[in-house]
């Protein structure tokens, strides 16, 4: 496998503002209500430090931590900028809400779309494998649908344009190109590595692994759908990231498409204030790695 030429960075858009993810450092810029821009970096360890992201397939696990933990943990920081001293969520009430974020996202996208299934092969008589495909259509609709519907609330909307900030300032820095508003701006609202990318691949990858193991009591079959989560952000994963150091082949582009035609749903055109952030933070993070290099 070719090896990357740049240091793969990645990061996730939050309210008012970017997070950016180095392999040692993260840092979070946002703007504050009196537009200055504030800027939040710490060193990664922990699981980052970990046997796990060196081991292929394991190394899908840190992915899905950084998504649920990290992220999690960037946009309640970059909530609490916005709001007033009193407002702030942390201590019970931070904890209470990530659980119950999580709790939904798993109902909603997997358990639901998984008793839908049970229900189909039960009433209609057909076997395991075409509720399961029913079960995985239905999973993928539901993804497709919450990212439209709250891509029309107002504020979502500005995430996503932060969201679009952030693929193009990691496209400018792949691309070898000055890191301002003017030059960033030109790039490409969409990259191989995003997030959404690799939810989009754990959802289709989610069709055959679960079909694979058959007909299955309701019990198991809910039980199955995230015991095997972790398995599935594994595959995701080593998908994503031979796909990104293959992007020369023509096949490769023709099987990234779907990827890139779902981020047109996540993103939108940065204003150049959004690009101004979302470089602050890049550039934050990079110095940050740098001074742990010493």
């Amino acid at each position: 496998m070719s090896e990357p030429r740049f240091p793969t960075y990645g990061g996730q858009a939050v309210i008012e503002g970017v997070m950016m993810r180095g392999s040692k450092a993260v840092a979070i810029a946002m703007r504050a209500p009196n537009r200055e821009i504030v800027i939040h970096t710490e060193s990664l360890g922990g699981i980052y430090k970990s046997r796990f992201t060196k081991v292929p397939f394991l190394r899908g696990l840190v992915v899905l931590w950084d998504a649920l933990g990290l992220g999690m943990r960037a946009l309640t920081l970059s909530a609490n900028v916005q709001t007033d001293e009193d407002a702030k969520l942390e201590g019970p009430a931070l904890y209470l809400t990530l659980g119950i974020s999580l709790v939904f996202g798993i109902a909603l996208f997997f358990l639901l779309p998984a008793t839908a299934g049970h229900l189909i092969e039960r009433f209609s008589g057909i076997n395991s494998w075409w509720g399961n495909l029913a079960e995985g259509m239905l999973r993928l609709l539901l993804l497709v649908a919450y990212i439209w519907a709250v891509g029309n609330i107002p504020d979502i909307r500005r995430v996503y344009a932060y969201h679009g900030a952030e693929h193009k300032t990691i496209n400018a820095y792949e691309a070898g190109a000055e890191l301002n508003a003017e030059s960033v701006a030109t790039f490409s609202l969409e990259h191989p590595r995003c997030g959404t990318a690799f939810l989009l691949t754990l959802v289709l990858l989610s069709v055959l692994v679960f079909s694979l193991l058959g007909p299955m009591p309701m019990f198991w079959r809910l039980a199955s759908r995230i015991l095997l989560l972790p398995v599935l952000a594994g595959l995701a994963y080593e998908y994503i990231r031979w796909t990104a150091n293959h992007l020369e082949s023509p096949l490769v582009r023709w099987m990234i498409r779907p990827n890139l035609a779902l981020q047109r749903l996540t993103t939108r055109e940065p204003s150049p204030d959004m690009l101004e952030v979302s470089i602050a933070a890049f550039n934050a993070m990079r110095q940050n790695e740098q001074q742990l290099s010493l």
